[in-house]
């Protein structure tokens, strides 16, 4: 065994093997896998072995579908076959709902280029015989969809791999991983240390375990998931008699159910709302190739369904039960990427999905690696995502709630119980009692909107407008009217101070940095010139800086900063999280409101729009910026949280008066988009420059270097590829949600990435990205909405206050 290599990787799943392979694609081949058994021991080997693209994150099912059509580079280059069968499959569902939601799955695929089709249930049962049709209202079928050999295919990564240079090590426990002082790894097993400059945990079942070695405790949990396989049945022999090909893999939604053909029986899986954790606090170490005992009476309901929906499967036999535990985060989606504080460590786990993702882990997490960056918006998958407040206790509540919910629709509006409330500030007691409905961001308890007084706060979840509608549209006109109050805690803040503060924020921000007592707009850019973040930047002093962000970014954003930190301690960066607290008040009295609670000068001749100010609000000590989300007249308002329930306690009652009111998550969300302006992880992300996310004016090349000024500036000379527009949609009953393609004389060009009814203005709204060729033209677009399209209006200006008269008077 050598004692040195580039990289470790530490697990021989499916996952760890394409890491593997991935990076001596890269050309790094002085890299190791360490494996404690066998390869594919822990999870991969008893996998059903399934696949498909079908992910609620089109980033997600692009990287699906490139996992897929690897199998037969990495066949060719091993010489090992995968079994892979390209069956392709069809996903039926019951009612109307599921319907809708796979139309809009249908309509993704669109600008994915996948050729998916809506068929009719008689259509489907050519390909799927056993099913019986009165269950079952509509289907749709997949080109890339069905199964392979789980053993095979992660040999021939691993073999891939070596042929390529790269070492596998089996029979080989790693038992701890030691930082060095100059940030390299010492990883030590049992045979011996190997000194590595990275180390990657693809543990799988033990990547907790894995990660504990370093104090790391990652939000994954392993599921005892069960499927069995049928004895022959006569309906697939002469299927397969008659056509003289396999049948395919069939995903039966509302029967909660995946099932395929297996020799000349049936594979059926399932996943039940009660489903169980294996090994909660600490997974063995010797659980090697073996499963769980059979326990059919745990999915004796779903397993009803499945004979109800599918009789062929109740006469069939049971020859075989396999019983096995998988690990899934807490969202459903996988673990990948670097982790904050720790150089050089990286993690690709919780896949639970591994012969759909597995291919696309080891490509984005080897291009991380080996680039600095993974290539493609990986937001969904990225470990950053969850913060340390994702504890055991947590993730275990949220991996079960998910597990039970594998097959259902979660609509854009409903809100998941499970592990609630947790994050909460000084003022949610107050707002459930005002009767506040809440959502959930990074944690954290957000009002979303405010029941009328005597209703409950409870919404319907649908696709389309839900009993909230006139509710949140009321707020709106009431902020645009007169004032409103909203808790905006959930921001992130940092403080940035030290010698060295002004220059490393030019340098990391891509606009030039405020004068003292001044905001200013700025995204920030990854090295190749694209979107990583889009900030305000408030400088209270010579030294002493504060910039605000997008709450659920925050651990992704401080692993940037921190990674980019000069090594003299010229600069401190500190998330404030909870030390800070805010409320912004916004409409045309909102300058009449703050100027009742303190004795400085707020007119606007004193405080400018983007002005920056430290203030006394009567007993409380505030800083105060001139800006608002609503994109109207408003001031951010940050206070100690401790101080947060005296700031509201003044507000309310400097405002009662002026027919303040309090408006919530939703409102603030359609007041934007008569802005036209973009929200992180939607408009902004790493996939879109900053000129074709229409923040163009926000990068000065004037100023000295600053991350990704090359990038941006190729992109300024090129012109780019694409423009985000605001489009006017003539719908009546139903809005975009994101994720919507974007016809153009009757091609799809573009897609959705945000929108809603903008209720002020009276105009359903939809953000997205077209060609920059006819960004510019004024007629032929159309957005389709749950399977139909409707005439969309390019809006070439904002359509509230376009000259921002509002906003700076």
């Amino acid at each position: 065994m050598r004692s040195q290599a580039r990289v470790v990787v530490i697990g021989g799943g499916v996952v760890g093997a394409s890491v593997l392979y991935h990076l001596t694609k890269r050309g790094w081949k002085d890299v190791v896998l360490v494996e404690r058994d066998e390869l594919t021991s822990g999870s991969t080997w008893h996998a059903a072995g399934g696949f498909h693209t079908l992910n609620g994150d089109p980033n997600v099912a692009k990287l699906q579908e490139y996992t897929i059509n690897l199998y037969k580079e990495i066949e060719q280059i091993s010489g090992q076959a995968t079994g892979i069968h390209l069956t392709g499959g069809v996903m039926l569902v019951s009612n109307r709902d599921r319907w809708d939601w796979l139309k809009m799955a249908h309509a993704r695929n669109r600008y994915l280029g996948v050729p998916t089709e809506l068929i009719p249930v008689k259509e489907a049962k050519k390909h799927w015989p056993l099913l019986d049709e009165k269950q079952f209202i509509g289907a749709m079928y997949h080109p890339l969809e069905g199964h392979l050999d789980p053993s095979g295919t992660t040999h021939a990564y691993a073999k891939a791999a070596r042929v390529q240079g790269a070492e596998v090590i089996r029979k080989n426990r790693v038992t701890d991983t030691v930082q060095r002082q100059d940030g390299t790894w010492d990883v030590v097993t049992e045979q011996g240390t190997i000194h590595a400059e990275h180390v990657v945990n693809a543990g799988g079942l033990w990547a907790r375990e894995v990660g504990r070695f370093v104090g790391l405790e990652l939000p994954i949990l392993a599921m005892a998931h069960q499927y069995l396989i049928t004895e022959e049945i006569p309906e697939v022999v002469a299927f397969n008699k008659e056509t003289g090909r396999e049948m395919l893999h069939c995903i039966d939604f509302d029967g909660e159910l995946y099932m395929r053909q297996e020799r000349t029986g049936a594979l059926v899986g399932t996943y039940e709302p009660n489903g169980r954790p294996w090994s909660p606090k600490a997974a063995p170490w010797d659980f090697s190739t073996e499963l769980l005992p059979p326990d059919l009476d745990h999915i004796s309901d779903n397993l009803e369904r499945a004979f109800q929906h599918h009789p062929a499967l109740a006469k069939a036999g049971i020859k075989n039960v396999i019983h096995g535990p998988f690990t899934f985060a807490p969202d459903g989606n996988p673990l990948v990427g670097p982790i904050r504080g720790l150089h050089n460590y990286w993690v690709a786990c919780g896949v639970m999905a591994g012969f759909s993702q597995g291919g696309g882990v080891g490509l984005a997490l080897s291009n991380w690696i080996v680039d600095g960056d993974p290539g493609f918006d990986i937001w969904a998958m990225d470990v950053a995502r969850y913060g340390s407040w994702a504890n055991m206790s947590y993730t275990s509540k949220k991996v079960i709630e998910n597990y039970g919910r594998r097959f259902r629709i979660t609509f854009p509006n409903e809100e998941l119980p499970a592990a609630r409330p947790l994050r909460t500030s000084a003022l949610y007691d107050r707002f459930k009692a005002m009767g506040a409905f809440f959502g959930v961001a990074y944690g954290l308890e957000q009002a979303l909107w405010f029941a009328p007084k005597g209703k409950k706060p409870q919404e319907k979840i649908t696709f389309r407008r839900s009993n909230a509608f006139p509710i949140i549209g009321d707020e709106c006109r009431a902020v645009r009217n007169g004032v409103g109050v909203i808790e905006i805690t959930g921001y992130a803040k940092y403080e940035i101070t030290g010698t060295g503060a002004e220059s490393w924020l030019s340098h990391l921000l891509t606009n030039r940095m405020p004068a003292k007592g001044h905001l200013a707009l700025t995204p920030m850019l990854n090295e190749a010139g694209k979107l990583i973040g889009d900030f305000t930047v408030a400088k209270a002093d010579d030294e002493r800086f504060y910039i605000f962000g997008s709450g659920p970014a925050e651990n992704y954003h401080m692993r940037w900063f921190e990674a980019h930190l000069p090594k003299d301690g010229s600069v401190a960066v500190r998330p404030l999280a909870f030390e800070l607290a805010g409320l912004s008040i916004a409409g045309p009295k909102s300058r009449e409101l703050l100027a009742r609670l303190t004795d400085e000068d707020v007119s606007n001749a004193a405080m400018p729009f983007m002005a920056f100010r430290e203030m006394d609000l009567g007993i409380v000590p505030a800083k105060v910026g001139r800006v608002s989300f609503t994109g109207d007249l408003g001031f951010e308002i940050w206070v100690r949280s401790d101080y947060l329930a005296a700031a509201h306690d003044m507000i309310v009652e400097a405002g009662r008066d002026l027919g303040l009111v309090h408006f919530g998550g939703r409102a603030l969300m359609s007041l934007r988009l008569e802005k036209s302006w973009g929200t992180w992880a939607r408009e902004y992300r790493p996939i879109y420059g900053p000129l074709e996310a229409g923040l163009g004016r926000f990068v000065s090349f004037k100023k000295n270097d600053f991350i990704g000024r090359d990038g941006a500036l190729k992109e300024k000379e090129a012109g780019g590829k694409l423009r985000l527009v605001t489009f006017t949609v003539e719908t009546r009953d139903v809005d975009v949600i994101g994720d919507e393609p974007v016809w153009y004389k009757n091609n799809v060009v573009g897609w959705v990435t945000s929108g809603g009814y903008a209720h002020f203005v009276g105009q359903s709204v939809a953000l997205g990205y077209v060609p920059k060729e006819i960004a510019e033209d004024d007629q032929g677009f159309e957005i389709e909405i749950i399977g139909k399209r409707y005439n969309a209006k390019p809006q070439r200006q904002p359509l509230f206050d376009p000259k921002g008269e509002r906003m700076r008077g």
